[in-house]
C-alpha cells in the first residue's frame, strides 16, 4: 500500500475519482523481486497490469534490476517503445494475433513470440518472411498436469493457450519447419496469485519437469525457457505484497537438476509478473456523492465504480474490498454497501461492509489497487471521464493525467 501520501491533499486538489500511484513501491517490488529470484533469470514485466508510462518507465530500470516488457496488443506496443523498451526486450503473446498486429509488430523490431497453436506459428511465419526476417517463437505449454493447489489455475484444461503438452511431441517436425520462423524455447504460464511460496515452488518445479521432458521428446535443444509466474498480491484489500525467502534457493536446484547449463544462458530462464510488481504502489480515491437507506440496507453512492476499477470488480471477483482509513468517527459503524454511480445494479464495490459512518464529501480510500485499475475497467460506459491517474515519488509529485475518449474517423468521415 502506499504510504508517506496525503491522500486528502491529492483528493483536495485534483478530484475525485483518482489512482495515486507510488513509484517508490514499484521500485521495491521490482528490486524485491530480482533479488528473490537467481540473479541470471530475466524478468518480464506484463504491461496489462498496469501501462501507465511512468510505471513502464520505472520497470525499465537499469543494469541487472531491469524488466524486458510482455505484451499482448499493439496498444501496449507503442506505450513500452514509448516508454524505452527495444524491440529485442519485448515478448509478444496472446491468442488472437492478427497479420495486421504482427506486421507492425515485426516491423517495429519485435522479434520474440509466444505461439499457442500451429495456425498461430504460421500466421507469425508468414508475416516474418514477407518483411524478409526471422520470428524467434516460443512454443507455449498448457501442461497437462498441475502441482499448486492454491492459485487460479491457467493450464491442465481445454484452453485457447497454448499447445497441450500431451500432443506436443507429435508436431515436432512441423512446428520445427515453419518458414520465417525458429522455436527458440518454450513459455509456461500455469498459474497466477500463487496461495503460498510452497506451491510458487511446487509449479515452478513441475514446470520445470515438464520443460526438460519436452525438450527431450522434440529433439530440440531450448535456447529460451520462459517458466512463467504466479507471483501473487494482494487485490484492494490491506495487507502486504508477499515476500519468496526461499525461492532463488529452490529453482537454482530444479534448474540445476534439469537443466545444467542454464547458469551459462543454455537455456536462458525467465520468469513474468504483472500484480506482484505493480499492486501494492497504487490506492484509489473516491468521493462520496449520497448515502441512501433501502428496505433495511445502507448505500454509500461513490463518484467511481466499476467504470474505474477493475473489469474484475464487474464479475464479483474481488468482493470485499477494505476500505482505508477515514475522517469520520470510528464508534459509529454502520454495515455499508459501497456502489458507483452507473446505471446498473452491477455498479457494487463491496456488499454489506462494516464502514464507520460516511457523509457526502467523504473520501474513500481502496488500497493495493495499483494492477488492472484503469485500463481494466468500463471507462466507456456511461460516457463519464476516465479518473485521473496521479504518480508520485515519495511526497514527490511527478506527473497528474486522465485518459480520454476520442473518437476518430477514417478519412475524416464516417464510414
Amino acid at each position: 500500500m502506499t504510504t508517506g501520501t496525503d491522500f486528502h491533499e491529492l483528493a483536495k486538489h485534483f478530484g475525485t475519482p483518482s489512482y495515486v500511484y507510488d513509484l517508490r513501491r514499484v521500485a521495491a517490488a521490482r528490486d524485491d523481486l530480482h533479488a528473490a529470484l537467481p540473479e541470471e533469470v530475466v524478468l518480464y514485466y506484463a504491461a496489462k497490469a498496469n501501462p501507465h508510462p511512468e510505471i513502464l518507465r520505472e520497470m525499465r530500470g537499469d543494469g541487472g534490476r531491469a524488466c524486458r516488457a510482455e505484451i499482448s496488443s499493439t496498444g501496449e506496443l507503442d506505450a513500452v517503445l514509448q516508454a524505452g523498451f527495444p524491440g529485442s526486450d519485448i515478448l509478444y503473446t496472446g491468442p488472437g494475433k492478427t497479420d495486421e498486429e504482427l506486421t507492425e509488430a515485426l516491423a517495429r523490431g519485435v522479434r520474440t513470440f509466444s505461439v499457442e497453436s500451429l495456425g498461430d506459428l504460421r500466421r507469425i511465419g508468414a508475416r516474418a518472411q514477407a518483411l524478409g526476417v526471422v520470428a524467434q517463437c516460443l512454443l507455449r505449454v498448457n501442461s497437462a498436469a498441475a502441482s499448486a493447489p492454491t492459485s487460479i489455475r491457467m493450464t491442465g484444461v481445454p484452453s485457447q493457450f497454448g499447445f497441450d503438452s500431451e500432443t506436443l511431441p507429435d508436431l515436432r517436425h512441423e512446428v520445427t519447419d515453419v518458414p520465417g520462423t525458429v522455436v527458440e524455447g518454450l513459455h509456461f504460464f500455469p498459474l497466477s496469485n500463487a496461495g503460498d511460496e510452497a506451491s510458487l515452488v511446487a509449479e515452478f518445479r513441475n514446470t520445470i519437469e515438464t520443460a526438460a521432458h519436452l525438450q527431450r521428446e522434440l529433439g530440440v535443444p531450448l535456447r529460451f525457457l520462459d517458466i512463467g509466474g504466479g507471483f501473487a498480491a494482494p487485490y484492494a484489500v490491506s495487507g502486504e505484497r508477499p515476500t519468496y525467502p526461499n525461492l532463488r534457493a529452490e529453482l537454482s536446484a530444479a534448474l540445476d537438476e534439469h537443466f545444467p547449463g542454464w547458469r551459462e544462458g543454455a537455456p536462458t530462464v525467465a520468469c513474468e509478473s504483472g500484480r506482484h510488481l505493480v499492486g501494492d504502489s497504487g490506492s484509489l480515491l473516491l468521493g462520496v456523492v449520497n448515502l441512501k437507506e433501502s428496505r433495511g440496507r445502507r448505500f454509500a453512492v461513490l463518484d467511481g465504480g466499476i467504470n474505474v476499477f477493475g473489469g474484475m470488480s464487474g464479475l464479483g471477483r474481488i468482493f470485499p474490498v477494505t476500505v482505508g482509513p477515514l475522517e469520520t468517527d470510528p464508534a459509529a459503524e454502520h454495515t455499508t454497501s459501497l456502489v458507483g454511480p452507473l446505471c446498473t445494479p452491477g455498479d457494487l464495490l463491496g456488499r454489506d461492509l462494516r464502514l464507520p459512518d460516511l457523509a457526502p464529501g467523504d473520501l474513500v480510500t481502496i488500497p493495493n489497487s495499483g494492477a488492472y485499475g484503469t485500463t481494466a475497467s468500463l471507462l466507456m460506459f456511461l460516457g463519464r471521464p476516465a479518473p485521473k491517474e496521479i504518480v508520485v515519488r515519495g511526497t514527490e509529485l511527478v506527473s497528474v493525467s486522465r485518459i480520454e475518449h476520442i473518437r476518430g474517423y477514417e478519412h475524416g468521415q464516417a464510414l
